[in-house]
C-alpha cells in the first residue's frame, strides 16, 4: 500500500488530492490517487513517458479542462477549497496557481508587456504599479540584471534560457501561491538549466512548487518530495532523500536505477 503523507505531524498541506480518477474519453489515465502536497516545498513527480504525472499537475489548475472529453472523479482542493465544485471561479484558481511549459512560449511583444500582461488581464493599468511588477518578478526570476536596459525589446530575441525565466517572471507577476512546472528545462542547454534549478531553489521558500521532470539526478538535487508514477498509479511517494536512497518499492528501486523506464 502507498504511504502518501511522508511528513511531520505539523505540516500544512496546500493541495490535498483523494481517490482521483482521471479519464481521456474511455481511456483511464490516472488510477485513485491520493496525495498530500506540502507548502513551501518542492514535489517532485517522476516516472516514465506516459504514466501520467503531467495529466495529474495539470488537475492543480483544471488545464485538462480544455481538453475535450475528459473527466475527473474524486476530490482535489487547494487550501481546503474543492477546485472542481460547481461554481468554481477557473480564473481566480488559475491566478493562484501558475504554470510554466516544457517549452518557453513567451508573446510575441515586449519584454515589460510580457510580464504586465497577467496584471493588466486581472485589471491593473497603473503604469508605475505595473512597472513595479515586471521589475519584481524579474527580480524574482533572476532575469532583471539581465534585460533591465532592453524591456521595450522584443521577448523572441532572448534566449531560450532567458524566455524559460521570462515565463516564470510571467507567471509570477499575477501573484500566485503555487507554481507548476511540467518539465521546465528538458529543451534547455545544461547552463541554462543550472539556472533554471538555482531559481527554483531560490523560490521554494516563498510559493509551493511541483515539478514534473524525466530527469532523476534533477529531482534529487532540487526536490524535497518525490512521488515516483506508473501507468497511472502513484507507486510511492516519500521525502526525495528516501526515494533515493532508500524506496520502500521495488518498483521504485528498479526505476531509479535504470531497470526500466
Amino acid at each position: 500500500m502507498v504511504e502518501t503523507s511522508p511528513f511531520p505531524a505539523d505540516t500544512e498541506h496546500v493541495i490535498t488530492t483523494s481517490k482521483v480518477n482521471f479519464f481521456y474519453g474511455a481511456t483511464q489515465a490516472l488510477f485513485d490517487i491520493t496525495m498530500d502536497i506540502p507548502g513551501r516545498r518542492v514535489t517532485a513527480f517522476i516516472g516514465p513517458s506516459g504514466c501520467g504525472k503531467s495529466t495529474f499537475l495539470r488537475i492543480f489548475n483544471r488545464m485538462n479542462d480544455t481538453i475535450a472529453g475528459t473527466r475527473l472523479e474524486g476530490d482535489v482542493r487547494i487550501n481546503g477549497e474543492d477546485i472542481y465544485r460547481n461554481g468554481s471561479n477557473v480564473v481566480r484558481l488559475r491566478r493562484k496557481v501558475g504554470m510554466v511549459f516544457q517549452k518557453s512560449n513567451p508573446f510575441p511583444k515586449s519584454i515589460f508587456d510580457n510580464v504586465a500582461y497577467g496584471p493588466r488581464i486581472h485589471g491593473t493599468h497603473d503604469k508605475q504599479q505595473l512597472a513595479e511588477i515586471v521589475e519584481k518578478s524579474l527580480i524574482r526570476s533572476a532575469l532583471w540584471d539581465e534585460v533591465k536596459d532592453r524591456l521595450e525589446s522584443n521577448a523572441l530575441g532572448l534566449s531560450g534560457g532567458q524566455q524559460q525565466r521570462l515565463c516564470i517572471a510571467r507567471a509570477l507577476a499575477v501573484g500566485p501561491e503555487i507554481l507548476l512546472m511540467d518539465e521546465p528545462a528538458s529543451a534547455l542547454d545544461p547552463k541554462s538549466t543550472i539556472r533554471i534549478e538555482d531559481l527554483i531553489g531560490e523560490l521554494r521558500n516563498e510559493y509551493t512548487i511541483v515539478i514534473v521532470t524525466h530527469n532523476m539526478q534533477q529531482a534529487a538535487r532540487i526536490s524535497d518530495y518525490t512521488a515516483f508514477f506508473y501507468e497511472g498509479h502513484l507507486v510511492e511517494f516519500n521525502a526525495t532523500k528516501k526515494i533515493f536512497t532508500k524506496p520502500r518499492e521495488k518498483q521504485t528501486e528498479d526505476y531509479i536505477t535504470g531497470r526500466f523506464g
